[in-house]
């Protein structure tokens, strides 16, 4: 649910990067806070456990005008991606406008895409959230490497909503600003109506 700050003319809005644990969502986070320039962009925050990582920062997009005067802030944060971190997983999504779900391509990730996909679903219940009702894309990473699932299977498996998707490799920055270019034109239309 976007946040109005009327003294700021401001709306604050969430995007999410969920997906399996290495599948590219700190990756996808810290390429776009490195091109964004230091002047619109908050700073970079992670919050670390023993295994894993929330990163999140906020930005403002100068180019993309106004929504009824107010300016558009934008909010990324990643989840943890190993499931026994649910609570943390869930409590990120409190309040979120746009998912990005970062797919692994890798053959040996195929079962975790499905089961973080599973995971998105429950932990979305909870705040009585249907992911039909979210701007929602899917990235399907690491597509440079040798051992991947083509995307057509990708698709049956975690894009049964039929969203839009892009391939990336996020080391590299490909389809990185694409994919949150998709989801913020979503959450866009959404604040919109």
């Amino acid at each position: 649910m976007a946040l109005i700050n009327y003294a700021s003319r401001e709306i604050n809005c969430k995007i999410v990067y969920y997906g399996p644990g290495l599948g590219g969502k700190t990756t996808n986070i810290k390429f776009i806070y490195s091109k964004i320039s230091p002047e619109t962009r908050g700073k970079l925050v992670s919050l670390a456990t023993e295994l894993d990582r929330t990163l999140f920062f906020d930005f403002l997009p100068v180019d993309l005008g106004t929504v009824k005067g107010f300016k558009v802030r934008f909010h990324l944060y990643t989840v943890p991606g190993q499931v026994y971190y649910n609570a943390s997983r869930r409590l990120i999504l409190k309040g979120v406008d746009g998912i990005v779900f970062v797919a692994d391509s890798q053959i040996e990730r195929f079962e975790d895409n499905v089961e973080s996909l599973q995971n998105l679903y429950e932990n979305l219940r909870e705040y009585n959230l249907k992911l039909e009702e979210i701007p929602f894309v899917i990235q399907y990473n690491k597509r440079d490497l040798p051992n991947i699932s083509s995307v057509d299977e990708l698709n049956k498996a975690v894009n049964i909503l039929n969203v839009p998707y892009l391939e990336g490799v996020a080391t590299q920055g490909i389809g990185v600003f694409d994919t949150l270019k998709s989801v913020a034109k979503g959450v866009l239309r959404n604040l919109s109506k």
